[in-house]
């Protein structure tokens, strides 16, 4: 861990590589400080969530440490600072126990980072990352790799849209956003007798392969979350961020990575819960919904994992 945290430790120049840190309270505090410092940059302000109005921040990019729920405390802040951060355009990130992943996604949108219970890399890589973003301290390294990561995301994504557009002789959208799928299904193949149970079993044949293999091997969250979105949305269950991390079958923080990402490309969509305003549910957008039930509907009796 030593060598990782090496490459962000050269010095940064006056007044640059500064990061604010809030915190739920002291242990937290404590942690987020030792990442920052531990990366070579410097803590600016160090404030206690629900103590410091968004209004005392300063421009420098923000770490927000959670540890523990402090309720409509928190969820007030955290409401407060969204609509800051997505003004300013201040780089951010929250850091997050698990148990605070539905309330945090549900109240912080897309602009901000969310990392759920990392580890000391974890940390170090999106420190490097936000800072670099706000163009300030020497993270060459981190520029160097991460982009590559998100081009691979993102190809991937673009990959999975492509083929099941082709599988419902539908198309990318012209901005190449939204699936176009609104060609009906191919003769004498019919989508109506789609079956949850019929999606569940792709969905244990998959899990099954890591009894033989290892599961490294197989990852693919994308496909994994939208074969779970399918069969809630033929239950007429809802879907949670938690429960749609926990689907995907890699760390909850590459998840919310990859719902951000799908949700962005028009394959999923956000709603929140009218009945828990600390809750979003996650489903398939209706274009993505119609591609899908054409590929069961051209697979048949075959089943692909």
């Amino acid at each position: 861990m030593t060598e990782f945290y090496s490459i962000f430790h050269e010095p940064a120049a006056p007044g640059a590589g500064t990061v604010d840190l809030v915190a739920s309270g002291p242990d937290a505090a404590a942690r987020g400080r030792a990442a920052i410092e531990a990366c070579g940059f410097e803590v600016g302000a160090c404030h206690d969530v629900g103590a410091t109005g968004v209004d005392q921040l300063s421009t420098h990019p923000v770490w927000i440490e959670l540890d523990r729920d402090q309720g409509h405390v928190l969820d007030h802040w955290l409401m407060a600072f969204d609509a800051h951060s997505e003004h300013s355009r201040l780089p951010a990130t929250v850091a997050m126990d698990a148990a605070l992943l539905d309330p945090v996604a549900a109240l912080v949108g897309p602009h901000v980072e969310l990392l759920v219970a990392p580890d000391a890399a974890a940390r170090a890589a999106a420190l490097g990352l936000m800072v670099a973003r706000e163009g300030a301290g020497r993270v060459g390294d981190a520029r160097g790799s991460d982009p590559a990561a998100l081009r691979r995301l993102s190809e991937e994504v673009q990959r999975i849209a492509a083929t099941l557009s082709k599988m419902s002789d539908g198309g990318l959208g012209e901005q190449g956003a939204a699936l176009a799928a609104t060609a009906p299904a191919p003769e004498g193949e019919s989508t109506a007798e789609l079956s949850a149970e019929t999606v569940r079993s792709v969905i244990r044949a998959r899990r099954l392969r890591e009894d033989y293999f290892p599961a490294d091997l197989f990852h693919d969250p994308a496909w994994d979350m939208m074969l779970d979105l399918l069969a809630a949305e033929i239950q007429q269950i809802r879907v949670p961020v938690s429960s749609l991390c926990m689907a995907a079958a890699v760390p909850a923080t590459t998840a919310l990575r990859w719902i951000k990402t799908l949700t962005a490309k028009k394959l999923f969509v956000r709603r929140a819960d009218p009945h828990d305003g600390r809750r979003v549910f996650v489903e398939l957008s209706p274009d993505a919904s119609r591609a899908m039930r054409g590929y069961f509907a051209k697979l048949g009796p075959r089943f692909a994992i």
